[in-house]
């Protein structure tokens, strides 16, 4: 029997974190921290699979990340479409023989105060961030069942955990059941070799809160709340990720790793 010493001796642990031969099913493949998640993901080794609403948008990275020498496939998806989610998975497995890891990076926000809020508001949000997610495990947890296998990483968010004095009714509670769902099926799925975790990020630097990050009130009061003094960039996330995708964390799951430069912390 080897031990830990020797494991790490041998090369094993920096090999574990490798993802050869594995595909990656990245649902919001391009958007600002999905397109990062894709290109980690890809140099680690995997086949990676880029999917969301656009078919432009997931074939312009797909043919980016082959050009520069990695395996990648754009398809076309709705994440409040369950047939579309099906359809999504099945397609994945057709083109490339398994699925491995699935990543959802799929989000959407409406900031209304809450007495503004609609019911119809409040269901496109839940739909998209919450019922969507549940779908698109559930989709990919059938596949990785059959194969006795499988790693699940859902994007998540510090409002899960921590409110705001701004219009995020939906967007909060959606990720706060997010959270919950996450342990939920990592406790459902353990008996099948079926991880599933959660990544809960503060503020990333992408186009989506752009609007945010340029208003100077927001954006000082926002990383003076920060102890390490700065928002998120989406290579932050990029780390966390291969390792939830990876052997090297075979042994977790049900769990949310807070990204937030020690804000939750200090609240």
């Amino acid at each position: 029997m080897t031990s830990n010493k020797d494991a790490i001796y041998q090369g094993q642990i920096a090999e574990s974190f490798r993802l050869d031969g594995q595909v990656a099913l990245v649902a919001g493949g391009y958007g600002g921290i999905g397109a990062a998640l894709c290109l980690g993901l890809a140099q680690q080794g995997a086949s990676v699979v880029i999917a969301g609403r656009s078919a432009q948008k997931s074939d312009a990275l797909a043919t980016q990340l082959s050009s520069d020498g990695f395996s990648a496939l754009g398809l076309r998806f709705d994440i409040k479409n369950p047939a579309e989610i099906s359809r999504l998975v099945d397609d994945s497995v057709a083109a490339c023989g398994r699925l491995d890891i699935l990543v959802n990076c799929v989000g959407t926000h409406i900031e209304k105060p809450a007495e503004e809020l609609t019911a119809e508001d409040w269901d496109q949000v839940h739909d998209t961030n919450l019922r969507g997610a549940f779908l698109l495990s559930q989709a990919a947890g059938r596949q990785m069942i059959e194969q006795k296998r499988g790693k699940q990483i859902h994007i998540s968010s510090v409002r899960s955990l921590l409110g705001i004095r701004r219009g995020f009714a939906a967007y909060t509670s959606s990720k706060a059941g997010m959270n919950l769902l996450v342990k939920q099926l990592a406790t459902e799925w353990a008996q099948y070799g079926i991880n599933v975790n959660g990544i809960a990020p503060t503020f990333i630097r992408t186009e989506l809160v752009r609007h945010y990050l340029e208003d100077e009130d927001f954006y000082n009061a926002l990383v003076g709340r920060i102890p390490l003094t700065r928002v998120g960039e989406p290579l932050d996330i990029v780390g966390a990720t291969v390792f939830f995708a990876s052997a090297a964390a075979d042994f977790i799951t049900g769990q949310i790793l807070f990204i937030d430069g020690g804000v939750t912390a200090t609240q």
